[in-house]
């Protein structure tokens, strides 16, 4: 496989396992589109290699994805949203018809938590924080996160994560059902790479289509909740809030909302 047009990901591979880093660590690992590009291009490849069995989706010790790179959405209006598609890319990774395993540490936020919720499974370092704090720019979650974090953890929890900013600890993740396991940070990534050893060694086939059948439980409902959440998350970008809130972010202030 050909990684030299990868400049934020790098991909590794060893006995089945395939490992995707982000790695744009100045910012976090902001999800800005090239690097969700870079994502796909390395899940296209790796769907069509035999000698990849289980992915592994990773950061670094700091973050995973501390959210969406603001700067490329801040000044957006409503159409310029929708016409853009990036969601998109969010559903290819959701087509990904291998395992994905999202090693996790530090900052899992906004898009970075969807992220994360996209994929099978989450191995989760003891420093890990998980949210949905796009409220305090003025907007919602646009990739899932109304829809896959409240299967995960419930109604109760996920208004206050996403109505209020709450971030869930580690510990908490694996309370509600969140993340699959906890372990000291030192471990996180090789636990998550240990992990998709495992699946690795079984039929690649049969894992393949267990994924299907187990996704199938919440498609046909949640492709519905997806389109109420895209339609609101566009709606946003015609308020002043939005606006304010994301250029409040990108100047590093606290923003005044006017609710308009």
């Amino acid at each position: 496989m050909d990684t030299k047009e990868f400049t934020f990901i790098k991909l590794t591979h060893e006995s089945y396992v395939a490992t995707i880093q982000l790695n744009r660590p100045e910012v976090l690992n902001a999800l800005n589109f090239q690097l969700m590009e870079e994502v796909i291009a390395a899940l296209d490849m790796l769907e069509d290699d035999p000698e990849t069995r289980c992915v592994v989706l990773t950061g670094n010790e700091r973050a995973f994805a501390a959210g969406a790179d603001i700067k490329e959405m801040a000044n957006a209006d409503a159409i310029a949203m929708l016409t853009r598609d990036q969601f998109a890319r969010w559903d290819r990774i959701r087509r990904f018809k291998k395992p994905l395993i999202a090693a996790v540490s530090g900052y899992c936020l906004g898009g970075g938590n969807e992220l994360a919720m996209l994929c099978d499974m989450i191995v989760a370092s003891e420093t890990a924080q998980f949210g949905q704090p796009e409220i305090n720019i003025g907007v919602i979650p646009g990739a899932g996160g109304t829809q896959r974090l409240t299967r995960a953890v419930g109604k109760a929890v996920a208004m206050e994560v996403i109505l209020a900013g709450r971030m869930l600890t580690a510990r908490e993740a694996l309370q509600f059902g969140l993340v699959n396991r906890v372990v000291p940070v030192e471990a996180y990534l090789q636990e998550a790479q240990r992990l998709a050893g495992t699946i690795a060694e079984k039929g690649p086939i049969a894992a393949q289509l267990a994924k299907e059948a187990i996704l199938k439980v919440f498609d046909t409902a949640l492709q519905e909740g997806l389109l109420v959440e895209r339609k609101n998350f566009y709606l946003l970008f015609g308020t002043e809030d939005q606006k304010e809130g994301m250029n409040a972010f990108v100047e590093k202030r606290k923003p005044e909302f006017k609710g308009r």
